[in-house]
Order: C-alpha cells, then structure tokens, then sequence
C-alpha cells in the first residue's frame, strides 16, 4: 500500500474530491500532501523536482492541469498545449529521478477524434484528429498514453493515465472565462434568478455528456494507484449521458429559478455533439458505483448557492 501521496491540483475539482473522501476517513492511515500552486511551481521543473524531494511521496496522483470551456482553448491554444505539456513532463521526471514508481495521470474524453465510434474506445484516441475547438488541450493530453508506455519500458515506472469525463464538484471552475459549460451555467442561472431576463445556454443544448462526481474520481485514481500499473490508459468517465439541455432544468430546479427563462443561443458553439466513452474495462476490474449525474449536479449548484460570492470556498 501507498502510505504517503502528493496530489497536484488539490485547489481544483478532482483534487478537492480527494480531500473531500480523505476528510470523511476513507483513506484513514495514509498521509496526503495537497500543495498549492505557489507551494510548487509545476511548470518549474527544479522547484517541482525539489518538492518531491523534500516530501518523499511513495506516490503522485497528478490532478493538475490548466483547463478550462471552449473559448479558453480558442484563445490561448499555444499556451494551454505548452503548460499541460510541461507540466506532465516535471511530474514525470521529477518522480523518476526521486524514485518515486507510481504516478497517476488524467487525460480527457476530448483526446478522442471527432469521428470516433460511440462508445470511445481507449484504443480508438490515435485514429484522428480531435474537436478543432480543443484540439490544442486534447493533443497535450495524448501525450500521457505514449508518455506512460515509454516510462515504463525504459524505466520501469508505473504511470496510469485514466480518462475522465467532465468532472463536477464544488471546486468547480465558476470563472465564466474558463469555466465549461455546467459551472458556468450554474453561475449565469444563480447571478441572474432575480430578474426575469432570458437564461441563455450556448448552442441548441443538444450535445451530450458523461458528468462524473469529483468524489467518484478521487476514489477511482486511488483504486488506480492501489490495483492498477498497465501502462495501457483507461477510460473511467461513468456512461451516463446527460444532455446540455437536461443538465440545464437540473440546474434550475437546484436553484429555485424558472426553467422557461431558459433559451438557446444556436449562434455559440457547442462543441462536439457526444464524447461518451466505453469504461467496461475498468468497471471489469473495479465494479466501480458511480454516483447519478443529477445528483452530482444538484449538490453542486447548492454548494455555489450557499456559498457565492465566497472566493475562499468557490472557484470565481
């Protein structure tokens, strides 16, 4: 058993869903190091190597990422490929030269070519090019397939890549610069449900997506850490589809506010109309429980709630 584990992005979804389970004693007799990103500068690899260093981890979970709605990706593609790339490669290289063998890795559904058979296969992520609106992220992100094979084979390193759908928790992003499309959705219904303007939704509201629990992630990286060293990457996004559409009356009724305010901007892009992914492997060998979207969603829209405008406990 891994006893003591850094995890990156601990101020992020994934991360907090770790801190969240870790909090409810799941993981009671392990040590978790959640530092911040002035603690460790990750797109340093000298300070990212010092750090690992210092804390000794038998482990890293690598939930950082710099990640963000489509119009991030549209703006700024050089630099979101650039910082995700040389993130991974510090994370990787900062735990072979501190020995550190296991280290896990998220990748995401948008590595997927457009013309993808439903549901994705892990298989299938090299057979094209992925959505033109992200296709600067989802290419920094397939580095982590060949990355881990290559660690393994010449250094004998455990990297596991696992592929995430959309992940959804309290720490979501609620900037509605960067943020995707149902944190920004809860933020837009919440800030405007005392006026009757329209709620406007960007496109026909007709894509689909798979919306994980960032407590499910937490709990499936640690599986992965504990019971999985393939260097083969898995898809582990739970295969419940939701509508944009859907999600958004689910975030309506989370939040008191009138659904028929809700209206389509079919002059937005919308991205790509489904990223669903085939997860039977790891729910082969993990029999993973996945919690219901709707759920996910709601607790999520209450947390903002009850929190807005706090920036201490909400990501604005």
């Amino acid at each position: 058993m891994y006893k003591r584990i850094l995890v990156t992005g601990g101020s992020a979804v994934a991360g907090d869903g770790l801190k969240s389970v870790v909090a409810k004693g799941e993981y009671d007799g392990r040590e978790f190091i959640f530092p911040t990103s002035k603690e460790c500068n990750m797109l340093d690899f000298e300070a990212t190597q010092k750090f690992v260093a210092d804390w000794k981890p038998d482990a890293i979970v690598h939930f950082a990422a710099i990640s963000g709605g489509i119009q991030l990706t549209i703006d700024h593609p050089a630099s979101v490929m650039r910082d995700n790339i040389i993130m991974n490669f510090n994370v990787a290289e900062a735990a072979r030269v501190n020995g550190v063998n296991k280290v896990l890795m998220t990748l995401s559904a948008a590595i997927y070519p457009l013309d993808t058979p439903l549901p994705m296969k892990e298989e299938d992520m090299h057979k094209g090019y992925p959505h033109e609106t992200n296709y600067s992220y989802a290419f920094a992100k397939r580095l982590i397939d060949p990355m881990a094979k290559a660690y393994k084979k010449e250094y004998g390193m455990s990297i596991v890549g696992i592929i995430p759908g959309a992940i959804i928790g309290p720490k979501s992003n609620f900037d509605p610069k960067s943020s995707t499309a149902i944190p920004a959705l809860i933020r837009r219904f919440f800030e405007n449900r005392g006026n009757n303007d329209p709620l406007v939704v960007w496109g026909d509201g007709s894509p689909v997506r798979q919306f994980t629990s960032d407590e499910d992630i937490a709990r499936i990286a640690m599986w992965c850490i504990d019971n999985y060293d393939d260097p083969q990457v898995l898809n582990v996004s739970t295969m419940e589809d939701l509508s944009i559409k859907e999600a958004a009356y689910v975030i309506a009724k989370a939040l008191g506010v009138d659904s028929g305010r809700i209206t389509f901007d079919t002059t937005k892009p919308a991205g790509t109309h489904s990223q669903g992914v085939d997860n039977s492997k790891f729910v082969s060998l993990s029999h993973f429980k996945y919690t219901p979207a709707r759920e996910t969603i709601t607790r999520t829209a209450k947390y903002f709630a009850e929190h807005y405008p706090d920036p201490k406990k909400l990501r604005l």
